[in-house]
C-alpha cells in the first residue's frame, strides 16, 4: 500500500491522489535494443526482420523488413491500454523499393486477446505504401474502445507487382497517452468462489466497488498436497506474471476489471487447490496491490477425471502425429505472441492442392462412462473448413484414407475467421470407441482457396465406470460452520478422518465410526480448514469449514 505524505505550512497531511504523466506503451519502440541482428527486444512476431544502421529515422537503428512470396508480419502486443483513454498511434516508414510495399494492420484487443473491430478503416486500410524517397509518418489519434486492454501494433510487408526481395524500413513506434498513477483499490471483490469445470477450476467473483476501483485482479493458486506454506502476498512495484506451471509451487493469472471469472483449464485431477484474489491498480513499477485486511479465499478439490489427451502444443506438436496425403505443405508448430499451436496452410505463392492430417495417439477408453473431446481453433482466408474425424480401426501409422473415419465436424463450434480463437464446446465421443479411438484434424485445400487453420488445447477427458467417481456419490455434512469448539458430522459408514489446513498440512486425524460424531477443534487457529473422510472401499468425501 503506497502513501504520499507532504507538508504545507507546518500542517502535515496524508492524501491519496492520482498522478498524470505521458508514456509510450510500446516496448523498444525506437528499435534501439536488439538481442541479435534479427531479434529486436520486446517484439512478438518478427518475420524477415533485420537490424538496419544506415536507413534510419532517428537514433542508431531501425528495422528492415524484406518482402517474400507471401505476407510477412512485424508486431507487438502492447499492454496497459485503458478503455476510453485517448491514444496517439504512430510510426515512421520508408518505402522506395519496387519489390516491396507495406501497410499497418493493427487491432485493439480485449483481455483474452480477442480482436475488436473499432477503427478498422485506419488501423487496417485497403491501400498500400507507394515508392517515395522519404520517411513518411503514420499518425492517428484514437479513443480506446470499451473492453480494450491491449493493442496489436502490426505492420506488414508484401511483394510488389510480382517482385519480391525488396525492403521497407520502420522506426519510432509509439502508442502514447496519459498514464494515470492511481492509489490502491479501496475494496476486495466479493462472492469469490471456485467450481470444478472439466479438468480445471473456474473462479467467479463480483467486482470490487468503492472510491478507487481496481484496474485488474491477480489470482494466485496452490496445490495443497504439494506446498507446505501459504501463498506469498504480492508486493507493490513487482508485477506477478501469468503462470500455469504448478511445478513452480503456484499458479497465477491477471484478469482485467469487469471480467469476474477465470478458468484454470488444466489442473491435476483429484487434487485440493487453494485460491486467493488481489485487486490492483497501475502496471509495472507503479503496480499497487491491495493486500491489507482479509482477502478472499476459495478452496476446492478438482474432479476425479481420467485425462486421456491434453495437448497444448507448448513446444512442438507433442503427442500428435502428422500424415501428408497430398501437397508439399504440412502441419507444423507455430507461435504468435504468447500463443503456441499447431498450424496448417496450403498457400505458398498461391493456393495449392493439399490433404494433411493431424492425428492423436490411440486413446484407450476401456471402463469409461464418458469420454469428452474439446479444443479451440482459429483460421483466416478463404478455403475448405477444417474437419474433425474419429476412427476405431486406424493403425496409427498408415494412410488414414485406408481406414474408416467418422466425420464429427458438425458437432463442434469453429472459429469464425480473422484468426479469432473459438472454443469447440465439449462432445462425448465414447460411443465411437471400440475400445480405443483416434482423433484427427483433416485439412484440405485446392487451387481455388487455401485457408490457414490453427488448433490448440486438444483435450480428451473421461469418467471411469468403476471406482473413480465414487467420492462424488458420498456426501457428508459438517456443522456448525463456522465452528468454535466442536465440529459435528454424520456418517453412513466408518471412515478415516483428517483435518487439513490451507498449507496442506494434516492438523488432526482420527477414526470416525458410523453414525453421529464430532471432533474437538477448539485448539485450532482461526481460519479455513478442509476435513476429509476416507472410506474402506476407496471412496472419499471432502468438506470445508471455518474455525472461529
Amino acid at each position: 500500500m503506497k502513501k504520499i505524505i507532504f507538508t504545507l505550512l507546518s500542517l502535515s497531511l496524508v492524501a491519496f491522489f492520482s498522478v498524470t504523466q505521458a508514456q509510450n506503451l510500446v516496448v523498444n519502440g525506437d528499435l534501439e535494443s536488439w538481442s541479435s541482428d534479427t531479434a529486436p527486444d520486446g517484439w512478438d512476431k518478427v518475420e524477415s526482420i533485420t537490424k538496419e544502421s544506415t536507413t534510419i529515422h532517428s537514433g542508431s537503428f531501425a528495422a528492415k523488413h524484406t518482402s517474400g512470396d507471401g505476407t510477412l508480419d512485424f508486431s507487438q502486443d502492447v499492454q496497459g491500454v485503458v478503455p476510453g483513454t485517448t491514444y496517439t498511434i504512430e510510426y515512421y516508414y520508408y518505402d522506395n523499393d519496387p519489390a516491396a510495399r507495406t501497410r499497418i494492420w493493427s487491432y485493439w484487443m480485449d483481455a483474452e486477446s480477442n480482436y475488436l473491430n473499432d477503427n478498422e478503416d485506419v488501423l487496417r486500410p485497403s491501400t498500400y505504401s507507394e515508392d517515395q524517397d522519404a520517411w513518411l509518418h503514420y499518425s492517428q489519434v484514437l479513443v480506446a474502445p470499451a473492453n480494450a486492454t491491449q493493442f496489436r501494433f502490426e505492420v506488414r510487408v508484401y511483394k510488389q507487382d510480382g517482385n519480391q526481395g525488396g525492403a521497407v524500413y520502420y522506426d519510432d513506434f509509439s502508442v502514447s497517452g496519459d498514464l494515470i498513477i492511481k492509489p490502491e483499490p479501496t475494496n476486495y471483490p466479493t462472492a469469490f468462489e471456485a467450481v470444478t469445470e472439466d479438468i480445471g477450476v473456474r473462479l467467479n467473483w463480483t467486482d470490487a466497488t468503492g472510491e478507487q476501483l481496481p484496474d485488474a485482479y491477480l489470482i494466485l493458486g496452490e496445490a495443497l498436497v504439494t506446498k507446505d506454506s501459504n501463498i506469498e502476498l504480492p508486493v507493490d512495484g513487482t508485477p506477478v506474471a501469468n503462470n500455469t506451471d504448478i511445478s513452480l509451487g503456484y499458479i497465477a493469472w491477471n484478469v482485467a476489471y469487469g471480467e469476474q471469472s477465470h478458468l484454470f483449464s488444466a489442473l491435476e485431477a483429484n487434487t485440493v487447490y487453494h485460491f486467493t484474489i488481489f485487486p490492483y491498480t497501475n502496471l509495472g513499477e507503479n503496480i499497487d496491490y491491495k493486500t491489507d485486511g482479509t482477502y478472499p479465499e476459495a478452496t476446492i478439490e478438482t474432479a476425479d477425471i481420467v485425462v486421456l489427451l491434453n495437448e497444448p502444443f507448448d513446444a512442438d506438436l507433442g503427442v500428435m502425429s502428422t500424415y501428408n496425403v497430398l501437397g508439399d505443405q504440412e502441419w507444423s508448430h507455430s507461435t504468435f505472441g504468447d500463443d503456441q499451436f499447431a498450424r496448417m496452410s496450403g498457400y505458398s505463392g498461391g493456393a495449392l492442392d493439399n490433404e494433411d492430417w493431424l492425428i492423436s495417439p490411440a486413446l484407450d477408453m476401456s471402463d469409461l462412462e464418458t469420454a469428452s473431446l474439446s479444443f479451440r481453433t482459429a483460421y483466416n482466408f478463404d478455403g475448405n473448413p477444417l474437419q474433425l474425424m474419429v476412427s476405431s480401426d486406424y493403425d496409427g501409422t498408415g494412410n488414414p484414407n485406408d481406414y474408416s473415419w467418422t466425420d464429427l465436424s458438425n458437432e463442434f463450434d469453429w472459429s469464425s475467421g480473422g484468426y479469432e480463437w473459438a472454443e469447440s464446446g465439449v462432445v462425448d465421443i465414447l460411443s465411437y470407441a471400440s475400445p480405443t479411438l483416434y482423433v484427427a484434424f483433416k485439412y484440405t485445400s485446392n487451387t481455388s482457396g487455401a485457408s490457414t487453420w490453427e488448433v490448440d488445447y486438444v483435450r480428451v477427458t473421461g469418467e471411469s465406470a468403476v471406482g473413480l467417481n465414487e467420492a462424488e456419490a458420498v456426501s457428508v455434512q459438517v456443522y456448525p460452520n463456522p465452528a468454535i469448539n466442536q465440529l459435528r458430522f454424520s456418517l453412513d459408514k466408518e471412515a478415516a478422518m483428517e483435518v487439513i489446513d490451507l498449507t496442506g498440512k494434516t492438523i488432526l486425524n482420527s477414526q470416525a465410526e458410523a453414525g453421529n460424531g464430532s471432533i474437538d477443534v477448539s485448539a485450532l487457529k482461526e481460519g479455513l480448514y478442509i476435513v476429509r473422510f476416507r472410506f474402506a472401499d476407496g471412496s472419499q468425501a471432502v468438506s470445508r469449514f471455518a474455525k472461529q
